[in-house]
């Protein structure tokens, strides 16, 4: 299923869901962050996606990140929340989902990149080439805070 994200545009189809989902930011030894090229638009973020039913929330981070990567990690912490009501993701399927979403922190357990139904490619990428990839403006923002280990979770 297709999917356009839509962020702090007046054009935007008006929201008609809100699910959980997360985002995982965990990095490597070498202090480079995991991000998947998704195959429902074609832009790289951090893996995540939505609670099952039945599920604690960090269950959902592990989870998502071994679907999406062929990494385990274990969760450590909260990089922030992000609902913006000015962020929607519309789908083929004529859902609207309004952003609701917990980045979490993670650490690397074992594992090595694998792709995925939601993944054409996985890779450690370092922070100075970041710039080089086409990641929606949002994602940019999790990423950031991941990177700036703030003492406090971003919310907004």
């Amino acid at each position: 299923m297709a999917r356009i994200e839509h962020f702090n545009s007046p054009n935007a189809p008006k929201a008609n869901s809100i699910v959980v989902a997360v985002t995982v930011f965990v990095q490597d030894e070498q202090g480079r962050v995991l991000l998947i090229q998704r195959t429902d638009n074609g832009l790289w973020a951090l893996p995540g996606g939505a609670q099952d039913f039945g599920e604690f929330i960090a269950e959902t981070a592990v989870r998502e990140t071994r679907e999406e990567t062929g990494i385990d990690v274990e969760v450590t912490g909260v990089v922030g929340i992000y609902s913006s009501p000015n962020h929607v993701v519309e789908y083929s399927d004529g859902e609207v989902r309004q952003q609701f979403s917990i980045c979490f922190r993670a650490q690397f357990a074992a594992g090595k990149p694998t792709t995925s139904d939601e993944s054409s490619a996985v890779r450690w990428v370092p922070f100075g080439e970041l710039d080089t990839l086409s990641i929606h403006q949002s994602m940019r923002l999790r990423i950031a805070h991941g990177f700036e280990r703030r003492s406090e979770p971003y919310i907004g």
